[in-house]
């Protein structure tokens, strides 16, 4: 099969297609002939050697792909050859083929296409893990979303606002801020021009924000805390401004605040299975009624996937990028 490789850490043109086997699924697991394949944030941090493949796990990047199951290992009950599906996958998806166990994987929303497919994995389990575990979001509650228009952002848009809550969404131009509110952010804050602390507090009169989703880091960290509201949960899943920040976490104290975080990648096959169960019982039915979608921004095929890295790290994009695979 034909798969694309990171041959040295280094910029998007050390990613090169090459000849590998077919792999073979073990127990568990089951064999996708790929469709298309996600573009995802951790792809390009592996890609420059700061974010290895867990033991076990396939060295190519790409961790979310669509399409039919054709091939089935030992003991897989759910799936049978010619199923169309998309998976959360530890590795392995810039390929014609990859593997995926069999509970990381779900079947393909109604009315949607592979490439439409290949985007959800990845971003939806990230939301739904770090909003809703993790984050406790309620109906009715207040969701502060940084990176609003990103893959993550634009499905935490969609997902919060679809189960009654209200978002409230950060970006870095106008255009990005209009693509926020067309998904259902009550209020956008372009952070080159406005302080979303401030805007924060005037849209919710002063209470703050009860959930904030930041993949920033940074000084927003201590910002946070200050646009958050009493008994507020601010849930880290990366620091685009870095890991490390002055803080006055008395606020912690004061406002009872909680702050946690995660990755997901490194996580049991089991922990995934168990999002993807909740996933399917409360997300795949929206999804299948369109009530939300993946957003899609551009699409390459897989032989050029250093073109879709070069996207993603221009900042430019809103939504998913995606390979397409022959």
């Amino acid at each position: 099969m034909t798969a694309v490789a990171i041959s040295e850490p280094g910029e998007p043109k050390v990613l090169k297609p090459e000849q590998r086997n077919v792999p073979k699924p073990g127990e568990g697991e089951i064999l996708i002939k790929v469709r298309a394949a996600g573009i995802n944030r951790p792809d390009v941090f592996q890609r420059k050697g700061l974010y290895p493949a867990p033991l076990g796990a396939s060295d190519l990047p790409g961790l979310e792909a669509a399409g039919e199951v054709v091939a089935l290992g030992e003991g897989v009950k759910r799936w049978q050859v010619g199923d169309r599906v998309t998976a959360l996958t530890p590795g392995g998806g810039y390929a014609e083929y990859c593997l995926a166990h069999e509970t990381n994987a779900l079947p393909v929303p109604h009315g949607f296409s592979f490439t439409e497919a290949a985007a959800i994995p990845e971003t939806f389990f990230t939301v739904w893990h770090n909003v809703f575990q993790r984050g406790g979001l309620k109906e009715g509650e207040t969701l502060l979303v940084h990176g609003g228009s990103s893959g993550i952002g634009t499905t935490a848009i969609q997902v919060a606002t679809a189960l009654g809550s209200k978002v409230i969404a950060t970006a870095g131009s106008a255009e990005k801020c209009a693509a926020c509110a067309s998904l259902g952010a009550v209020r956008t804050v372009n952070y080159r021009d406005e302080d979303f602390v401030e805007a924060v507090k005037e849209e919710t009169g002063g209470h703050g924000a009860d959930v904030i989703l930041d993949m920033i880091g940074g000084d927003y960290i201590e910002r946070n805390y200050t646009a958050a509201a009493m008994d507020g949960r601010i849930v880290q899943i990366a620091f685009l401004k870095g890991a490390r920040a002055e803080v006055d976490f008395s606020q912690i104290m004061r406002k009872r605040l909680s702050h946690t975080g995660s990755t997901l990648r490194p996580r049991s096959v089991a922990f995934k299975g168990i999002i993807a169960t909740e996933l399917e019982a409360h997300v795949w039915p929206l999804l299948a009624a369109r009530r939300i979608a993946p957003v899609m921004d551009m699409t390459f095929p897989l032989a050029e996937a250093w073109r879709a890295h070069e996207r993603m790290e221009e900042g430019s994009h809103i939504g998913k990028i995606v390979l397409e695979v022959s």
